[in-house]
């Protein structure tokens, strides 16, 4: 198991929340290897705790291995992002698994792979995954050759703001263009830069996608609320002359329940755009 603490309440009982969890996974029958704390978000200061990163109990290897939409991958516990690995995107990687067979894929801010690898293992012709951390490119290339695809997708390591107008200056065009940025607003004093950071990559990636291809984008913040993200897609659209036909939206998978009490917690907005040019 992998835990993460970041409220003093939810601290307090940390040890018994534990407890519990491995009696409920043991009960159906799941052996539970070990637990490693990764409570060493920024966020704790708030709350006057340490930021804290460790074995709750008995070692294990950090590096483990997981199965996700049938895809194998290699997570890193300890030093990957947060507690290893973004669940919450479960069921938007299986939802672009359909607009890949044959297809010439981009996967922007790929971290390890996960987007890009979802459409190799659907079919699609070739897959370029990049995310500007070297770690982060160095394990999606051994997920990569765990599965199989190392021959169909590639990846690089590159700032995707400065990699999108290269692609387009070399005149590459792409029947499947993903975008999975981080957050890139935390706070509500930032919002203003965050727009013009969605508005920019959103406006690139469309313009990278074949006449009738797919934008497949998302933001994982709560300050960029839905109307708002959605108003800055629609921008991004209209500066580049570009008709958006939207084919899904979707939000986090439902183990990241949206709580109605409690704003924060619907975060993820992901979208599914067929994209024309303006006749």
């Amino acid at each position: 198991l992998v835990v993460q603490s970041l409220a003093l309440g939810i601290d307090r009982f940390k040890e018994r929340i534990v407890d519990i969890l491995k009696a409920i996974l043991e009960k159906d029958g799941i052996n539970i290897r070990g637990v490693y704390e990764r409570s060493d978000a920024k966020v704790r200061k708030n709350e006057g705790l340490p930021r804290i990163k460790g074995f709750i109990g008995n070692e294990f290897d950090t590096n483990v291995q997981i199965v996700e939409n049938g895809v194998k991958y290699y997570v890193d516990v300890k030093e990957g992002q947060k507690t290893g690995f973004f669940l919450d995107q479960k069921y938007n990687r299986q939802s672009i698994r359909k607009l890949c067979r044959d297809a010439k894929v981009l996967d922007c801010f790929t971290h390890t792979g996960s987007f890009a690898l979802n459409a190799g293992q659907a079919g699609a012709k070739s897959v370029l995954g990049l995310d500007a951390s070297e770690l982060g490119v160095e394990q999606a290339r051994k997920n990569a050759e765990l599965n199989g695809l190392s021959d169909t997708v590639k990846f690089e390591c590159a700032d995707v703001f400065d990699k999108l107008p290269e692609l387009e200056k070399a005149g590459e065009k792409f029947d499947v263009v993903i975008l999975d940025p981080p957050a890139f607003t935390k706070s509500r004093n930032s919002i203003k830069n965050a727009v013009k950071g969605y508005r920019e990559i959103n406006l690139r990636g469309m313009k990278l996608v074949k006449d009738g291809g797919f934008l497949a984008t998302c933001s994982c913040s709560h300050f960029m609320d839905y109307d708002l993200f959605t108003k800055t897609i629609a921008q991004a659209a209209s500066n580049v002359h570009k008709r958006l036909r939207q084919v899904e939206f979707r939000t986090q998978a439902p183990d990241h329940p949206i709580l109605w009490a409690a704003n924060e917690s619907y975060y993820l907005k992901f979208y599914i755009f067929q994209v024309c040019d303006e006749k």
